[in-house]
């Protein structure tokens, strides 16, 4: 079956339940080509060039998991479910898309508190629900800032609650605007004094916006990788952003995105010559083997799950049998996986084919 291709033995001892501090202490994983080295994050001023340009994503974690109450009316008095919604994508100015559990206590039409916020069930389909909540636009930001708690990745989450250190452990230095449900954790690794450094070492930067959906923790669950349905996030380049990427390409520098998530957006908003145009809007791009690579030089990327969607990019960009070999490697020398995880930094041994 093809998803056996990007499938994985990983010891459970080696999920992250907490991040290393400082964040820059975390190892790093560094592939050039076939060549493979251990290191630190802290080192990346050393292992990049001067005129190379990282690319951050500004978004900013809420708290969107939130705890509520359904009541309803039945023949035999009030009839009350306790229930859980994790949002996963905003519709707008007063309707989320969320994630329910357990939804079969649900039906169009109910309507459920969480604490002082109120949301009518407008739709359902299986586990998935639309709600529309009883504010709008920043009462209803402040309202789920105050009832949500921090929506940890599901495999954190079964093994411990979201505390108050998860308020700043689970949201990066660069988060600016508001509007993700997931962590871009590549960027989890960065402080001001790393920033400071990368600076003086020459290494650029710019930041765009990709409001990350909880699809992202999501395996493939078809043997086609075809037939995965993948999930739309908002995201955004500004024309400032796109010029400055651009002017660091024809300079001569390389384009690293820190993370899946904007290497994701930028792929979308690049044209068949590579250049970047603005962006405003959905994209649910999915890039697998056989993706041409038209905006990206390397990555800057956590260790991802087995059959998912993100080991698919990274094999997109490697190769996947040299994955294989890097996540390997990884699982002998102990790194430590996912969202507060270590990290790598891939570099294709020529540059990534473009269309």
């Amino acid at each position: 079956m093809e998803m056996d291709l990007y499938d994985f033995d990983l010891p459970e001892d080696l999920i992250a339940l907490r991040p290393v501090k400082p964040r820059p202490a975390s190892r790093m994983l560094v592939a050039r080509g076939d060549a493979i080295d251990d290191a630190h994050v802290r080192d990346l001023p050393g292992l990049l060039r001067q005129g190379d340009i990282l690319v951050f994503n500004d978004t900013k974690v809420i708290p969107a998991r939130l705890f509520g109450e359904r009541r309803r009316e039945t023949t035999t008095g009030s009839g009350v479910a306790k229930i859980e919604a994790t949002l996963i994508h905003r519709e707008s100015d007063t309707d989320w898309t969320a994630l329910a559990k357990p939804a079969k206590r649900l039906a169009a039409g109910d309507r459920v508190t969480f604490g002082a916020l109120t949301a009518r069930v407008e739709d359902k389909s299986g586990g998935e629900i639309r709600l529309a909540f009883d504010r709008s636009d920043p009462d209803l930001d402040a309202a789920i800032a105050e009832a949500g708690v921090m929506p940890l990745p599901p495999y954190i989450a079964q093994r411990r609650a979201a505390d108050a250190q998860d308020t700043e452990d689970y949201q990066t230095v660069f988060a600016k605007r508001p509007g993700a449900v997931a962590a871009p954790t590549a960027s989890l690794h960065f402080d001001d004094a790393l920033l400071a450094r990368l600076n003086a070492a020459g290494v650029l930067s710019a930041r765009l916006t990709l409001h990350v959906g909880a699809g992202t923790f999501l395996p493939v669950k078809t043997d086609n990788p075809d037939d995965h349905k993948m999930h739309a996030e908002w995201g955004e380049i500004s024309p400032e952003t796109a010029e400055t990427i651009n002017a660091a390409r024809a300079a001569g520098g390389r384009i690293i995105p820190a993370g899946t998530t904007a290497l994701r957006l930028l792929e979308s908003a690049a044209d068949e010559a590579g250049i970047i145009h603005p962006f405003r809007g959905d994209t649910d791009i999915f890039i697998r083997p056989g993706h041409r690579f038209r905006a990206t030089d390397g990555l800057m990327t956590n260790f991802h799950l087995p059959r998912s969607t993100l080991f698919m990019l990274v094999s997109a960009l490697m190769g996947t049998g040299r994955m294989q070999r890097i996540y390997a490697h990884a699982v002998a020398e102990r790194y430590r996986f996912y969202s507060y995880g270590d990290s790598s930094l891939l570099l294709p041994s020529t540059q990534p084919p473009r269309e």
